[in-house]
């Protein structure tokens, strides 16, 4: 995978789905690729933290479906983020 693809596929995701936790971005990413992409969380997790220090996500604290705490990200505004400056035919094929 190209540097910087999975954190593409991340903003995609949550643009798409709007907030989810890492377990649900991970989760989202496979189902959308037809399991083509296995990602485990700590992969997930580490494009998470990354993508929030550049301030291109936010999190807040909620419950999960299983009624857990958990953080939920969402994409930042439009502005800061990378995939807002791109052209359509640079889209991450993400349904």
């Amino acid at each position: 995978m190209l540097q910087g693809t999975l954190d593409l596929m991340v903003l995609k995701a949550l643009d798409a789905l709007g907030p989810l936790h890492g377990y649900g971005s991970a989760r989202r990413i496979e189902q959308v690729s037809e399991s083509v992409l296995r990602l485990n969380e700590g992969t997930v997790y580490t494009a998470l933290l990354r993508l929030r220090e550049r301030g291109w996500i936010a999190s807040e604290w909620g419950a999960s479906d299983n009624n857990r705490r958990a953080r939920f990200k969402r994409a930042a505004c439009r502005r800061k983020r990378p995939g807002a400056r791109l052209g359509a035919s640079s889209e991450i094929a993400l349904r």
